[in-house]
């Protein structure tokens, strides 16, 4: 049997591996266009910031090395440039050379992942504007930078590529400022969740001007001007493009393969394509998403992975299936970390679900063993079937624990409320007897029971301020006095019992404190005594740091300048 792959990385140098390992005698061949066969996408970021300081590091495996391991053989700056379904063959090119010659193959793997979305604006090609796909990329921009000596960086697109480069560039002393469309960064996230990872990126001196359309580029006293609708043009040394990335299946849609969602590949569960011994894997391919069901496109590593070993075993007489992508994923954002799995909330109401979220802030192991730090998670479940949806988390340490525990529990089927009954490892120096993921299967338990009702953020503006309902603020008078929601009433959580004759019988009582602990204690009291009482779901340092960081946003665009 003879296999054909084109393109390397993650899915075809996976899906190659496999296959040698499941069958010594088959004919391999691997055509992949740049002079990589298998990098660390993921780390070329950190190159940049000279974090990874060896080039040689980014490189997972050599042409030469994948021969003398796995007999297999690859052939880098070789692009395929055409295939030939009907006398099942493919048109390859010597980019050294500019050869073209056909190889023939009994099965075919398409790994061509996805390339940086190039807008159609003015001033795309800029020998100062760069995106960031390849090593061959890595090279350019760090060159570049080591040559120029640029102080100043602008970077259209703020997800995860975005977010890593700025980072990296601000800790070599650049001036780094992040612009785009949508009004926050990391779009996996909601926007209240996003807000924390604002505050950390302006902590360190990113300048974020977000909700700016940008319509070209221009070269400029040296440099760059991005050119924005209705405001000012920003001005960097350089700029990298950053906005997302698009299938790159031009070769499979001239070969009459049947394409999905912005032009991707149509594949089954067993990566098949719609032409008999095609098969796809990677960020080229349309999957269906864990949670919804749906018609998706998730370009991560790990998925690629996946489809890259279940391709192999398929070939090799197995029936192995791909469940679908889930999103899990994590960034380091300076100090912080964030981490997202499943659907936000933003997306599972768009999908017309019915749902509802918890949001907690539990320490990252146990308060009296030193340096435990906050973290803020956000839960994500329907409401009735308590099917537990997604999930987000911005912290410091622990973080990357806690997301993989709750991705593991949403592929598992587990409910939200089964969170509870996980038996998690404990210690003090790494988490507490009670988890944080315990502690969420409590609160939504306490939802399902009826013991605890909710009040969210976007009520925070309709409640009403006529004396219709109580708005009690159980912190410390020092706290409240450091600021708190307008109309509210003080009372410390400890003298409540002995204040109630000061809240008025029968009006129903929302509840707030600093985390959503102290309240939560207060609308037990309030409930015993016969009150109707509504917990704030995140606590007021919660929703100061969200309405912090929408101000900053409002106040950005309303004056025509970045944060």
């Amino acid at each position: 049997m003879k296999i054909v792959i084109v393109g390397g990385v993650a899915g075809g140098a996976t899906a190659a591996a496999r296959i040698r390992r499941r069958n010594e005698q088959a004919e391999i061949i691997v055509f992949e266009r740049s002079g990589y066969i298998s990098y660390a996408n993921c780390g070329l970021p950190y190159y940049l910031g000279d974090v990874i300081r060896d080039p040689e590091d980014l490189t997972l495996q050599t042409p030469e090395s994948f021969f003398s391991r796995f007999r297999v053989k690859m052939k880098v700056h070789h692009e395929v440039i055409g295939i030939y379904p009907e006398r099942k063959s493919v048109l390859v090119k010597n980019l050294e050379t500019g050869e073209e010659f056909e190889e023939a193959y009994d099965k075919l793997v398409l790994s061509p992942g996805a390339k940086p979305t190039q807008p159609k604006l003015p001033g795309t090609g800029i020998e100062k504007l760069f995106t960031l796909r390849t090593v061959e990329d890595t090279f350019r921009i760090k060159e570049y930078i080591n040559k120029n000596h640029p102080k100043s960086v602008v970077l259209a697109g703020g997800g995860f590529i975005g977010l890593e480069v700025a980072e990296n560039l601000r800790q070599l002393g650049m001036d780094v400022t992040i612009v785009q469309r949508p009004r926050q960064l990391m779009n996996p996230f909601d926007s209240d969740m996003a807000s924390m990872i604002h505050s950390e990126v302006r902590r360190h001196g990113v300048k974020l001007a977000l909700g700016y359309t940008v319509e070209g580029f221009k070269e400029r006293d040296g440099g760059v001007d991005i050119l924005l609708k209705d405001h000012a043009p920003l001005h960097g040394d350089m700029v990298v493009l950053a906005i997302g990335v698009t299938p790159d299946t031009t070769l499979a849609k001239k070969a009459g393969l049947e394409l999905g969602m912005k032009g991707s590949i149509l594949v089954n569960d067993r990566m098949e394509t719609s032409v008999p011994d095609i098969y796809a894997a990677g960020d080229a391919v349309q999957v269906k998403h864990y949670v919804t069901g749906e018609d998706t496109l998730i370009s991560l590593a790990g998925p690629a992975n996946k489809q890259g070993r279940i391709i192999a075993d398929n070939l090799c007489g197995g029936d192995s299936r791909y469940l679908g992508s889930q999103g899990s994923s994590v960034i380091k954002v300076f100090h912080m970390t964030a981490a997202v799995t499943g659907i936000n909330e933003r997306n599972a109401r768009q999908a017309g679900l019915n749902v509802d979220t918890i949001i907690l802030s539990p320490m990252s192991h146990a308060g009296y063993y030193p340096g435990g730090k906050v973290m803020t998670m956000k839960v994500v479940f329907e409401k009735e079937t308590y099917r537990l949806l997604g999930a987000q988390i911005v912290g410091y340490e622990g973080v990357d624990k806690r997301i993989d525990v709750l991705a593991t529990a949403i592929h598992a089927g587990l409910n939200a409320i089964q969170l509870k009954d996980l038996d998690l490892a404990y210690a003090p120096p790494y988490s507490s007897a009670k988890d944080p993921v315990n502690i969420a299967g409590f609160m939504i338990e306490n939802i399902a029971a009826g013991r605890l009702k909710q009040w969210h953020l976007e009520d925070a503006a309709t409640l009403p301020r006529d004396g219709s309902v109580t708005l009690l603020d159980t912190r410390t008078e020092a706290e409240f006095a450091g600021g708190h929601m307008e109309g509210f009433v003080n009372i410390p959580v400890d003298e409540l019992r002995e204040r109630l004759g000061e809240l008025e019988a029968g009006k129903p009582v929302y509840v707030i404190c600093q985390s959503g602990l102290r309240s939560y204690i207060a609308c037990c009291i309030l409930e015993g005594n016969g009150y109707e009482a509504y917990n704030f779901s995140g606590g007021f340092r919660f929703y100061d740091g969200v309405m912090n960081d929408r101000c900053l946003i409002e106040c950005a665009t309303a004056c025509g300048m970045d944060q």
